[in-house]
């Protein structure tokens, strides 16, 4: 009998070997659709419909593997919005299990696990899951440390400009991984920018290596350089032509990015004019896709198509184009009209679309695909359900089949099964006004959110620029009461002073009262006074020490010092 240490490292190169083992192990049966493509080194099921005791050794199997290259797991599940109580109440009960926080953190971990030991995984694929902030932490941390990995898929993944932020800090400095799917995943023009910075990052390494391989007149290999080659971000509205306008400054002088996929994503003229401009500089992008945003006209989408399809010099592309939704195929193949104001462009020649099986790049969740096996009829019927039942597989196109299709002013669904209520010329809006009106509102949204926070931001500093102000006047009546005391006290000492020279005016004109009266006269006529000078002046004001007979008193005051002196000596 073995040890479990053996059986550890056997089932690390036998998923379904060690799955069967850890069911039996827990007295479960193994689920099929598990087990379903195994064989072919592929794990590929829908959670939905895993309970929640089956996930244990589904978990135990992915953290130890080494054999599988290939890892899909996905939820159709689509939570219901506007639903009265009762029915929000009923529905959680229909809730898939491995949705919860404690669920969607376990498979994080496994994956971490998987990707840290794996030398074959190279694609992976976790698609409408609601991943949080600590679940995309521990899936950047094997996403670090993986060597192999090449496709990356997050798509309809509610992750967000954050999550973006934190997945994009190990996909910057992967060599290995190539393409990268954030279809629907809520992202901003912040994240088409991080998406910018990692082209950019990649572009200024990438140069670093030609360098080093340029020396001695060797020839670099620009193709087999390790990085990003394909970014798909489809279906995020609100990146707009700021996103745009940062991917196309970021483009216009990289030399490996390939192709580029923004359908859906709000761009107008505006935005798909800088990436026309980038194109004039850019020679190796082979796939721009600008096609299903209604507020980009149909000529300047045709030059873009035909620029890019230049830039591919008529060979069949590593990267081929994504086709539209697959609803919209089939009401052109079943020849129904509803489509008035729809302007459909090819070019290249016509060829019948090759490589209709699964890309290893992106998926697309849809509730139920048409033709799709029931659970429990598949079951009675031997047969098996993967997640690609549930989920629908982006088809491709090769560069000289590729059809555009632009809807300018097309009727709605429900205008196309229900006859319109009439209305007056002005009350009448086209599908085009109202999605642009849609786009405007969402970009008015965020507007309204960032003058939200910068007010808040404003207040706080307005806040602390009155306390400033508030000390400061503080400050300045101190310093007046200051210089106030000072003054009075100034104003003192002057009329102290001013009080002793008065009073020894006095004591000297007395003295010469005395020496006149002595018969001593002749004294003061000797030393230069007048007679009018040696009467008593009485009691002169002074309102400073300081003025302009400053000087005549200080002269006087030396000559009756002179006197003085003279009497003394006689």
């Amino acid at each position: 009998m073995l040890d479990p240490i053996q059986i550890r490292r056997r089932g690390a190169v036998d998923f379904g070997t060690y799955y069967d083992y850890a069911c039996a192990a827990q007295d479960m049966i193994p689920v099929q659709a598990v087990k379903a493509h195994v064989g072919q080194g592929v794990l590929d099921f829908n959670g939905d419909r895993i309970r929640l005791a089956d996930w244990s050794p589904i978990l135990n199997s992915v953290a130890i593997n080494k054999q599988l290259h290939s890892i899909v797991i996905g939820s159709c599940y689509q939570p219901g919005l506007g639903e009265p109580e009762r029915s929000r109440v009923y529905n959680r009960k229909k809730i898939p299990a491995f949705r919860s926080k404690d669920m969607t953190f376990r498979l994080c971990k496994a994956i971490r696990d998987c990707l840290s030991i794996s030398p074959c995984l190279r694609t992976l694929r976790l698609h409408g899951l609601p991943l949080r902030e600590r679940d995309l932490i521990a899936l950047t941390k094997g996403l670090a440390k993986s060597s192999s990995l090449e496709n990356l898929s997050l798509a309809y993944c509610p992750i967000g400009d954050e999550g973006l932020q934190s997945i994009c800090q190990s996909v910057k400095y992967s060599t290995s991984i190539k393409t990268v799917d954030f279809t629907g995943c809520n992202l901003t023009w912040q994240g088409a920018e991080h998406m910018a910075n990692i082209i950019k990052h990649q572009a200024t390494r990438r140069r670093s290596d030609v360098w080093a391989e340029s020396l001695r007149y060797r020839k670099p290999d620009l193709e087999h350089m390790g990085g990003i080659r394909r970014i798909t971000l489809n279906c995020n509205t609100l990146i707009g032509d700021r996103g745009a306008a940062a991917l196309s400054q970021e483009l216009a002088e990289d030399l490996w990015v390939k192709a580029v996929d923004l359908q859906k994503c709000g761009i107008s003229n505006e935005g798909a004019q800088a990436l026309l401009e980038t194109l004039s500089t850019n020679n190796t992008l082979t796939v721009l896709d600008l096609r299903r945003n209604p507020l980009v006209d149909n000529n300047l989408v045709k030059t873009i198509i035909e620029k890019v399809l230049t830039n591919s010099k008529g060979n069949s592309a590593e990267y081929s184009w994504i086709k539209p939704p697959a609803h919209k195929e089939s009401q052109k193949a079943r020849g129904q009209k509803g489509a008035r104001g729809k302007s459909t462009f090819r070019i290249g020649a016509r060829r019948a679309p090759s490589g209709g099986g699964r890309s290893p790049c992106t998926l697309q969740p849809q509730s139920r695909l048409a033709g799709a096996i029931p659970w429990r009829s598949a079951g009675r019927a031997g047969r098996t359900r993967s997640l690609t039942e549930g989920v629908a597989d982006h088809s491709f196109q090769v560069a000289a089949s590729v059809k555009i299709t632009v809807e300018m002013e097309s009727e709605s669904e429900e205008s196309r099964t229900h006859t319109p209520p009439v209305l007056s010329p002005r009350e009448a809006i086209t599908v085009r006004q109202y999605k642009r009106l849609q786009v405007e509102l969402e970009e008015y949204r965020l507007r309204l959110t960032e003058e939200r926070k910068a007010r808040v931001r404003a207040d706080a500093r307005l806040a602390e620029v009155e306390l400033e102000n508030a000390r400061l006047r503080a400050a300045n009546a101190s310093l007046s009461e200051a210089l106030q005391g000072q003054a009075v006290a100034s104003a003192l000492e002057d009329d102290a002073v001013l009080e002793s020279i008065e009073t020894s005016f006095h004591k000297f004109h007395a003295f010469l009262d005395l020496l006149k009266d002595a018969g001593l006269g002749q004294l003061a006529s000797m030393a230069g006074l007048d007679q009018s000078q040696l009467q008593p002046p009485g009691r002169p004001q002074f309102s400073s020490t300081l003025g302009p007979n400053a000087g005549r008193d200080s002269k006087l005051a030396v000559r009756t010092v002179c006197v003085c002196v003279c009497v003394c000596v006689y």
